[in-house]
Protein backbone atom coordinates (compact mmCIF):
# COMPACT_ATOMS: atom_id res chain seq x y z
CA UNK A 1 0.00 0.00 0.00
CA UNK A 2 1.07 3.37 -0.81
CA UNK A 3 1.62 6.30 1.47
CA UNK A 4 -1.32 7.94 -0.07
CA UNK A 5 -3.27 4.98 0.31
CA UNK A 6 -2.36 4.74 3.86
CA UNK A 7 -3.74 8.39 4.42
CA UNK A 8 -6.53 7.66 2.58
CA UNK A 9 -7.59 4.97 4.78
CA UNK A 10 -6.50 6.86 7.60
CA UNK A 11 -8.86 10.06 6.75
CA UNK A 12 -11.61 7.30 5.80
CA UNK A 13 -11.54 6.15 9.62
CA UNK A 14 -11.04 9.46 11.38
CA UNK A 15 -14.06 10.97 9.05
CA UNK A 16 -16.19 7.46 10.39
CA UNK A 17 -15.24 7.67 13.67
CA UNK A 18 -15.85 11.48 13.75
CA UNK A 19 -19.21 11.32 12.24
CA UNK A 20 -20.53 8.90 14.59
CA UNK A 21 -19.42 11.46 17.31
CA UNK A 22 -21.69 14.02 15.64
CA UNK A 23 -24.97 11.52 15.92
CA UNK A 24 -24.49 10.34 12.62
CA UNK A 25 -25.86 6.58 12.36
CA UNK A 26 -23.78 5.40 9.64
CA UNK A 27 -20.94 7.00 7.45
CA UNK A 28 -19.64 5.32 4.30
CA UNK A 29 -17.71 6.35 1.28
CA UNK A 30 -17.82 6.44 -2.78
CA UNK A 31 -15.18 7.63 -5.13
CA UNK A 32 -16.56 10.76 -7.03
CA UNK A 33 -17.15 9.46 -10.28
CA UNK A 34 -20.06 9.07 -12.81
CA UNK A 35 -23.08 6.82 -11.67
CA UNK A 36 -23.26 4.69 -14.77
CA UNK A 37 -25.49 2.06 -14.28
CA UNK A 38 -27.96 4.93 -12.85
CA UNK A 39 -27.68 6.68 -16.31
CA UNK A 40 -30.16 4.29 -18.26
CA UNK A 41 -32.38 4.04 -15.57
CA UNK A 42 -32.91 8.19 -14.30
CA UNK A 43 -32.87 8.72 -18.31
CA UNK A 44 -36.21 5.75 -18.80
CA UNK A 45 -37.72 7.41 -15.65
CA UNK A 46 -38.08 10.45 -16.84
CA UNK A 47 -38.72 9.22 -19.99
CA UNK A 48 -41.93 7.28 -18.89
CA UNK A 49 -43.00 10.64 -16.71
CA UNK A 50 -42.64 8.62 -13.44
CA UNK A 51 -42.00 12.17 -11.86
CA UNK A 52 -45.71 13.94 -12.64
CA UNK A 53 -44.99 18.09 -12.33
CA UNK A 54 -42.05 17.69 -10.20
CA UNK A 55 -40.44 18.90 -13.41
CA UNK A 56 -37.07 19.93 -11.33
CA UNK A 57 -36.47 15.93 -11.66
CA UNK A 58 -35.07 16.28 -14.83
CA UNK A 59 -32.86 19.49 -14.42
CA UNK A 60 -29.43 19.19 -14.19
CA UNK A 61 -29.46 15.59 -15.71
CA UNK A 62 -25.72 15.15 -16.23
CA UNK A 63 -24.93 16.82 -12.46
CA UNK A 64 -27.12 14.49 -11.23
CA UNK A 65 -25.01 11.28 -12.63
CA UNK A 66 -21.64 13.00 -11.59
CA UNK A 67 -20.59 14.96 -8.64
CA UNK A 68 -17.85 15.97 -10.47
CA UNK A 69 -20.24 18.59 -12.33
CA UNK A 70 -21.35 19.59 -9.28
CA UNK A 71 -18.62 19.88 -7.58
CA UNK A 72 -15.64 20.78 -9.34
CA UNK A 73 -12.46 19.20 -7.95
CA UNK A 74 -14.73 16.62 -5.71
CA UNK A 75 -12.72 12.73 -4.99
CA UNK A 76 -14.81 11.69 -3.00
CA UNK A 77 -18.95 11.43 -1.55
CA UNK A 78 -19.26 10.30 1.91
CA UNK A 79 -22.30 9.38 2.56
CA UNK A 80 -24.11 9.83 6.00
CA UNK A 81 -27.04 8.26 7.35
CA UNK A 82 -29.35 10.21 10.13
CA UNK A 83 -31.69 8.09 12.43
CA UNK A 84 -35.42 9.68 12.82
CA UNK A 85 -37.67 6.82 14.05
CA UNK A 86 -39.81 7.74 16.13
CA UNK A 87 -42.30 4.87 18.15
CA UNK A 88 -44.54 7.59 19.42
CA UNK A 89 -47.84 7.28 17.19
CA UNK A 90 -50.58 9.84 16.42
CA UNK A 91 -54.01 9.47 17.79
CA UNK A 92 -55.84 6.76 16.14
CA UNK A 93 -59.14 8.78 14.15
CA UNK A 94 -56.32 11.06 13.53
CA UNK A 95 -55.08 12.18 9.76
CA UNK A 96 -51.92 10.91 9.30
CA UNK A 97 -48.57 12.66 9.46
CA UNK A 98 -45.37 10.84 8.14
CA UNK A 99 -43.15 10.60 10.59
CA UNK A 100 -40.09 11.84 9.56
CA UNK A 101 -42.11 15.58 9.80
CA UNK A 102 -43.02 15.12 13.12
CA UNK A 103 -40.38 17.86 14.61
CA UNK A 104 -37.85 20.39 12.92
CA UNK A 105 -37.44 20.19 9.49
CA UNK A 106 -34.57 17.82 8.90
CA UNK A 107 -32.83 19.53 6.23
CA UNK A 108 -31.81 22.40 8.93
CA UNK A 109 -31.37 19.82 11.66
CA UNK A 110 -29.11 17.37 9.55
CA UNK A 111 -27.24 20.09 7.91
CA UNK A 112 -26.48 21.94 11.48
CA UNK A 113 -24.80 18.34 12.33
CA UNK A 114 -22.80 18.12 9.06
CA UNK A 115 -21.58 22.17 9.48
CA UNK A 116 -20.21 20.44 12.86
CA UNK A 117 -18.55 17.25 11.53
CA UNK A 118 -16.54 19.35 8.53
CA UNK A 119 -15.44 21.63 11.44
CA UNK A 120 -14.16 19.06 13.27
CA UNK A 121 -12.46 17.35 10.03
CA UNK A 122 -10.48 20.52 9.39
CA UNK A 123 -9.28 20.95 12.67
CA UNK A 124 -7.95 17.31 12.32
CA UNK A 125 -7.32 16.79 8.60
CA UNK A 126 -6.76 20.52 7.64
CA UNK A 127 -8.95 22.65 5.13
CA UNK A 128 -11.41 20.58 2.96
CA UNK A 129 -13.00 21.97 -0.03
CA UNK A 130 -16.88 20.70 -0.88
CA UNK A 131 -20.32 21.04 -0.31
CA UNK A 132 -22.64 19.69 1.93
CA UNK A 133 -26.33 18.49 0.83
CA UNK A 134 -28.99 17.04 2.49
CA UNK A 135 -31.97 16.43 -0.16
CA UNK A 136 -31.52 20.06 -1.28
CA UNK A 137 -29.55 19.61 -4.67
CA UNK A 138 -29.23 17.27 -7.84
CA UNK A 139 -27.48 14.19 -6.18
CA UNK A 140 -28.75 11.03 -6.27
CA UNK A 141 -28.61 10.18 -2.47
CA UNK A 142 -30.02 6.77 -2.57
CA UNK A 143 -27.34 5.98 -5.66
CA UNK A 144 -24.62 6.97 -3.50
CA UNK A 145 -25.78 5.12 -0.05
CA UNK A 146 -26.42 2.36 -2.02
CA UNK A 147 -23.06 2.31 -3.60
CA UNK A 148 -20.95 2.86 -0.57
CA UNK A 149 -22.53 0.01 1.11
CA UNK A 150 -24.47 2.37 3.16
CA UNK A 151 -27.70 -0.57 3.12
CA UNK A 152 -29.27 -2.12 0.17
CA UNK A 153 -31.91 0.04 -2.39
CA UNK A 154 -35.13 -1.78 -1.01
CA UNK A 155 -38.32 -3.16 -3.79
CA UNK A 156 -39.46 0.34 -2.42
CA UNK A 157 -36.97 2.41 -3.22
CA UNK A 158 -36.23 3.11 0.38
CA UNK A 159 -32.56 2.43 1.42
CA UNK A 160 -32.63 -0.60 3.88
CA UNK A 161 -30.17 -1.71 6.16
CA UNK A 162 -30.22 -5.35 8.60
CA UNK A 163 -29.98 -3.84 11.81
CA UNK A 164 -31.61 -0.24 11.87
CA UNK A 165 -34.20 -0.55 8.92
CA UNK A 166 -34.92 2.61 6.87
CA UNK A 167 -36.45 5.31 8.93
CA UNK A 168 -33.41 7.60 8.68
CA UNK A 169 -32.32 10.78 6.23
CA UNK A 170 -29.45 10.24 3.55
CA UNK A 171 -26.96 13.35 3.37
CA UNK A 172 -23.98 13.67 1.82
CA UNK A 173 -20.48 15.42 1.79
CA UNK A 174 -18.66 15.53 -1.61
CA UNK A 175 -15.58 16.68 -1.16
CA UNK A 176 -11.75 17.06 -2.46
CA UNK A 177 -10.45 14.67 -0.62
CA UNK A 178 -8.66 11.36 -1.76
CA UNK A 179 -10.54 8.76 1.05
CA UNK A 180 -10.93 4.93 0.80
CA UNK A 181 -14.48 3.94 -1.09
CA UNK A 182 -16.36 0.95 0.64
CA UNK A 183 -18.19 -1.38 -1.49
CA UNK A 184 -21.74 -1.99 -1.63
CA UNK A 185 -23.67 -4.37 0.43
CA UNK A 186 -26.08 -7.42 -0.58
CA UNK A 187 -29.82 -7.53 -1.05
CA UNK A 188 -31.92 -8.63 1.55
CA UNK A 189 -35.19 -8.11 -0.08
CA UNK A 190 -35.56 -11.45 -0.82
CA UNK A 191 -38.78 -13.08 -2.25
CA UNK A 192 -41.07 -10.63 0.30
CA UNK A 193 -43.50 -8.16 -2.31
CA UNK A 194 -44.88 -6.41 1.43
CA UNK A 195 -44.21 -2.81 0.22
CA UNK A 196 -45.49 -3.64 -3.13
CA UNK A 197 -48.60 -5.15 -1.58
CA UNK A 198 -49.59 -2.44 0.59
CA UNK A 199 -49.24 0.34 -1.30
CA UNK A 200 -52.81 1.54 -2.13
CA UNK A 201 -52.33 3.85 -5.19
CA UNK A 202 -50.42 0.72 -6.71
CA UNK A 203 -47.15 3.85 -6.94
CA UNK A 204 -44.80 0.55 -6.60
CA UNK A 205 -45.02 -0.65 -10.05
CA UNK A 206 -42.71 -3.14 -10.35
CA UNK A 207 -39.53 -4.16 -7.68
CA UNK A 208 -37.40 -1.26 -7.55
CA UNK A 209 -39.79 0.96 -9.51
CA UNK A 210 -41.36 3.56 -8.10
CA UNK A 211 -44.10 5.91 -10.45
CA UNK A 212 -43.50 9.33 -8.10
CA UNK A 213 -46.66 10.46 -9.81
CA UNK A 214 -48.69 8.03 -7.97
CA UNK A 215 -47.44 7.91 -4.76
CA UNK A 216 -49.28 9.39 -1.58
CA UNK A 217 -46.50 11.58 -0.88
CA UNK A 218 -46.32 13.12 -4.22
CA UNK A 219 -50.33 13.71 -4.03
CA UNK A 220 -49.88 15.29 -0.31
CA UNK A 221 -46.75 17.66 -0.80
CA UNK A 222 -45.66 17.96 -4.26
CA UNK A 223 -48.96 18.59 -6.34
CA UNK A 224 -49.75 22.34 -5.80
CA UNK A 225 -52.94 21.51 -8.14
CA UNK A 226 -56.22 19.47 -7.15
CA UNK A 227 -55.70 16.17 -6.17
CA UNK A 228 -57.56 14.06 -8.90
CA UNK A 229 -60.92 12.35 -7.77
CA UNK A 230 -59.81 8.83 -9.32
CA UNK A 231 -57.60 9.25 -6.30
CA UNK A 232 -60.45 9.41 -3.51
CA UNK A 233 -60.61 6.60 -1.23
CA UNK A 234 -57.04 5.81 -2.01
CA UNK A 235 -55.02 7.32 0.53
CA UNK A 236 -55.43 5.57 3.82
CA UNK A 237 -55.76 8.99 5.31
CA UNK A 238 -52.69 10.33 4.94
CA UNK A 239 -52.84 13.67 5.02
CA UNK A 240 -49.15 15.07 4.39
CA UNK A 241 -46.52 12.00 3.39
CA UNK A 242 -47.16 8.16 3.39
CA UNK A 243 -45.27 5.45 5.77
CA UNK A 244 -47.20 2.67 4.51
CA UNK A 245 -44.12 0.85 2.23
CA UNK A 246 -41.80 1.49 5.46
CA UNK A 247 -44.19 0.27 7.96
CA UNK A 248 -44.95 -3.08 6.32
CA UNK A 249 -41.27 -3.67 5.79
CA UNK A 250 -39.97 -6.47 7.90
CA UNK A 251 -36.87 -4.78 8.21
CA UNK A 252 -38.22 -2.08 10.44
CA UNK A 253 -38.69 -3.99 13.30
CA UNK A 254 -35.40 -3.67 13.72
CA UNK A 255 -35.88 0.43 13.78
CA UNK A 256 -34.72 2.28 17.00
CA UNK A 257 -35.84 5.43 18.82
CA UNK A 258 -33.79 8.42 17.59
CA UNK A 259 -32.46 10.32 20.19
CA UNK A 260 -32.40 13.90 18.38
CA UNK A 261 -34.25 16.34 20.56
CA UNK A 262 -35.49 18.88 17.34
CA UNK A 263 -37.29 15.37 15.63
CA UNK A 264 -39.88 15.29 18.84
CA UNK A 265 -43.33 16.62 18.01
CA UNK A 266 -44.53 19.97 19.12
CA UNK A 267 -46.38 19.41 22.64
CA UNK A 268 -50.06 17.70 22.33
CA UNK A 269 -49.69 17.38 18.40
CA UNK A 270 -49.44 13.64 18.55
CA UNK A 271 -53.12 13.89 20.81
CA UNK A 272 -55.08 15.83 18.26
CA UNK A 273 -57.97 13.91 17.00
CA UNK A 274 -59.80 13.96 13.68
CA UNK A 275 -62.15 17.01 14.53
CA UNK A 276 -58.77 18.97 15.66
CA UNK A 277 -56.89 18.61 12.52
CA UNK A 278 -60.24 19.20 10.36
CA UNK A 279 -61.07 22.12 12.23
CA UNK A 280 -57.51 23.90 11.98
CA UNK A 281 -56.87 27.40 12.16
CA UNK A 282 -53.89 29.16 10.10
CA UNK A 283 -52.63 30.19 13.63
CA UNK A 284 -52.17 26.38 15.03
CA UNK A 285 -50.62 25.70 11.83
CA UNK A 286 -47.96 28.05 12.23
CA UNK A 287 -47.36 27.49 16.05
CA UNK A 288 -47.56 23.53 15.46
CA UNK A 289 -45.00 23.68 12.02
CA UNK A 290 -43.05 26.99 12.60
CA UNK A 291 -39.77 24.74 12.10
CA UNK A 292 -41.36 21.85 10.24
CA UNK A 293 -41.20 20.45 6.87
CA UNK A 294 -44.83 20.61 6.43
CA UNK A 295 -44.19 23.83 5.60
CA UNK A 296 -43.79 22.85 2.06
CA UNK A 297 -46.85 22.12 1.33
CA UNK A 298 -48.17 25.00 3.65
CA UNK A 299 -51.38 25.87 5.24
CA UNK A 300 -53.27 25.72 2.05
CA UNK A 301 -51.80 22.57 1.09
CA UNK A 302 -52.42 21.07 4.19
CA UNK A 303 -56.20 21.81 4.95
CA UNK A 304 -56.60 20.76 1.05
CA UNK A 305 -55.52 17.20 1.71
CA UNK A 306 -57.70 16.82 5.04
CA UNK A 307 -60.55 18.25 2.87
CA UNK A 308 -59.79 15.19 0.09
CA UNK A 309 -59.93 12.67 2.81
CA UNK A 310 -62.91 13.78 4.51
CA UNK A 311 -64.96 15.12 1.66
Amino acid sequence: MTSAELKAEENSKLIKGLAAECGFLHCSISKADFLEEEAPRLSQWLKDDRHGKMGYMANHFDKRLDPRLLVPGSKSVVTLLYNYYNPQKQTKDAPKLSMYAYGEDYHYVVKRHMKTLVERIEERIGKVEGRAFVDSAPVLDKAWAVRSGAGWMGKHTNVIRKQEGSYFFIAELIIDLELTPDGPTTDHCGECTACIDACPTGAIIQPYTVDGSRCISYFTIELKDAIPQEMKGQFDDWMFGCDICQEVCPWNRFAKAHNEPAFEPKEGMLDMDRSDWVDITKEVFNEIFRKSAVKRTGYEGLTRNIRFLGD
